[in-house]
């Protein structure tokens, strides 16, 4: 268990370095984005999949929340309370801002561990959902989908939309095995079991710099689907896209699965 709480720890400092070196501006017009633009923060086939889910009256929660614009884009959808969970204490408080800042005042936003978050939170959500670059933060699966089934409500909904695992297998712009000319090779193991050990700070949000070092894992489908299935979560809904999310376009609408939606409901 200790080796779980030291990766859990230093990230959370890797993060909240990387919030205090974000790019001037960054997240500060969130609450107007909100205010204008349906669900902006959420990719088109992403969008999609919302429109056709019923949020009134629903209790909702992200984990991982990030700065909560995701969270904060469905009160729109008519949800009764939403929740953000994330570790990172400065994060948290932009995302506390923002909902201050739109008017919105029937969601919450709690800085925490996400193996922590507290019993009283057990059984009180309708959905839960998570999004781009969440599932690779934790070094298993089983115990991360343990904590969204506790918080389920009965009959209650996960929506995950993530990085498509094949997308480790590829190169991305900046590592030497990348070559513009040859997008087709396949570089690494889809098995691959070590973690990634990282101290480029997080560029969609940070200037450079020298961060503190961010700890992630891979994963393959078989050990989501499995880590959903031992925790009592039936997959209703999956989808595949040739889009990334999160990584690199280089590889967009080449045929390769890039990105995924799973839907799966509480048994």
């Amino acid at each position: 268990m200790d080796h779980i709480d030291n990766y859990l720890e230093g990230n959370k400092a890797a993060w909240e370095d990387a919030f205090e070196h974000r790019k001037p501006g960054w997240g500060d017009d969130n609450h107007e984005v909100i205010k204008t633009q349906r669900l902006a923060f959420f990719n088109p086939a992403m969008q999609y999949e919302l429109e056709q889910i019923d949020f009134a009256d629903k209790t909702v929660a992200q984990i991982c929340c990030n700065n909560g614009r995701e969270l904060l884009s469905l009160a729109e959808l008519g949800i009764r309370s939403g929740t953000g969970f994330d570790f990172a204490e400065n994060i948290i408080q932009q995302a506390k801002d923002t909902a201050e800042k739109a008017g919105i005042d029937n969601c919450e936003f709690v800085a925490c561990n996400i193996r922590d978050i507290p019993e009283s939170y057990h059984g009180q959500f309708d959905i839960i959902f998570s999004t781009v670059g969440t599932l690779t933060w934790f070094d298993e699966l089983s115990w991360f989908f343990e904590k969204v089934e506790k918080c389920l409500k009965p009959d209650g909904l996960i929506l995950v939309n993530d990085i498509h695992p094949f997308m480790n297998m590829l190169p991305i712009p900046g590592e030497e095995p990348f070559d513009q000319d040859n997008l087709d090779r396949v570089t690494y193991s889809y098995f691959r079991n070590e973690p990634w050990v990282e101290n480029g700070g997080m560029e969609y949000m940070s200037v450079a710099y020298e961060s503190k070092t961010f700890i992630c894992f891979p994963y393959t489908m078989a050990e989501l689907i499995n880590a959903l299935a031992d925790n009592g979560l039936k997959a209703t809904r999956f989808l595949e896209f040739d889009f990334d999310i999160g990584l690199t376009e280089v590889y967009d609408g080449k045929g390769l699965p890039l990105s995924f939606i799973l839907i799966a409901e509480k048994n």
